[in-house]
């Protein structure tokens, strides 16, 4: 058997996830397949890869040396396919990013920055994929947010920009919520609401739990995403958190915390020397829409923020 690039690939994506559910979930692959094709690899190097542990999947020596060699075989490979592309298609951006009010400002400015470009836009609630595709050359740069003590799985060669280093969540709740009529709102004040949350998200349910557990508090949880939450939280079901650039609404009011316990880091991932313009150009659009939401205006101003400074 001759080792082909896919299996430098499920070799590196074992590694990566450390378990082979999540490596065949990942490939697209049954884990079963997985499985077996590991097996074989193994037969043809005849060596273990990976000590298969109660915790997940650990390389071995041979593991070691195997993803040393098997690493920057497929980033070449990536960067190959990319500048292939760009010859055939012309030049393109290819963006990946968490949600953000931040966007349509930043495509914007990206137009006119780049008007021959062809420019796409991947909206994917997992930071870490988006994180992975940047590295794997499937995307140009990827704009994501990291939840305070949920560390995100930075890939080798990326360089990151940071956008904002504490970006507070607020909390969007009913118009008619007895917590509604507040400027700040305590933790306390919602002790007896339901928190509608998506798992999904990477760290924002655990990055929650924290919270809420530190506050003595234990509410029952709703699962689900934040567009199908606008609902439940307008007519008093649920409350839940939200980025300080939401907007309010007739029937939801959005809302800082009192202490700002709920964090997030903004931040840009490109390869090396191709993010300077890019995060210009989104960091103008993210004070645009931070000063559109006058909650977020005012929390700037009692920080004395410099994104109300011009630039």
């Amino acid at each position: 058997m001759e080792l082909e690039v896919r299996h430098l690939r499920a070799v590196c994506a074992i590694a990566e996830t450390g378990s082979l559910h999540k490596a065949a979930r990942l490939l697209g692959v049954s884990q079963p397949s997985l499985t077996t094709q590991l097996r074989r690899i193994e037969r043809a190097l005849d060596g273990e890869l990976f000590l298969r542990e109660r915790t997940g999947c650990r390389p071995t020596p041979l593991g070691r040396a195997v993803l040393g060699r098997a690493r920057p075989v497929l980033d070449g490979m990536a960067a190959l396919v990319a500048e292939a592309r760009t010859a055939a298609l012309g030049p393109r951006l290819r963006i990946g990013s968490t949600a953000s009010r931040a966007l349509p400002g930043w495509l914007r400015r990206l137009r006119r920055r780049l008007p021959e470009a062809e420019t796409s836009l991947l909206v994917d609630v997992s930071a870490n994929a988006l994180l992975r595709m940047v590295a794997a050359g499937q995307l140009d740069v990827a704009f994501v947010h990291e939840v305070e003590g949920c560390p995100l799985r930075i890939p080798t060669g990326l360089e990151l920009w940071v956008l904002v280093e504490r970006e507070p969540q607020f909390v969007s709740l009913a118009r008619d919520h007895p917590a509604a009529g507040q400027e700040v709102v305590d933790l306390a004040d919602l002790a007896g609401d339901r928190w509608m949350v998506d798992p999904s998200v990477d760290g924002e349910w655990a990055g929650l739990r924290r919270v809420l557990a530190g506050a003595g508090l234990d509410p029952p949880y709703l699962h689900g995403d934040y567009h199908t939450a606008a609902a439940l939280i307008a007519t008093g079901e649920a409350v839940a958190p939200c980025q300080p650039t939401s907007l309010p609404r007739a029937d939801m009011a959005v809302r800082p915390l009192r202490g700002d316990p709920l964090g997030v880091r903004l931040l840009l991932a490109a390869p090396p020397g191709a993010g300077a313009d890019l995060y210009a150009d989104l960091r103008a659009a993210y004070r645009e829409s931070a000063l559109r939401a006058d909650a977020y205006r005012t929390w700037l101003s009692h920080q004395n923020s410099p994104l109300l400074q011009t630039p």
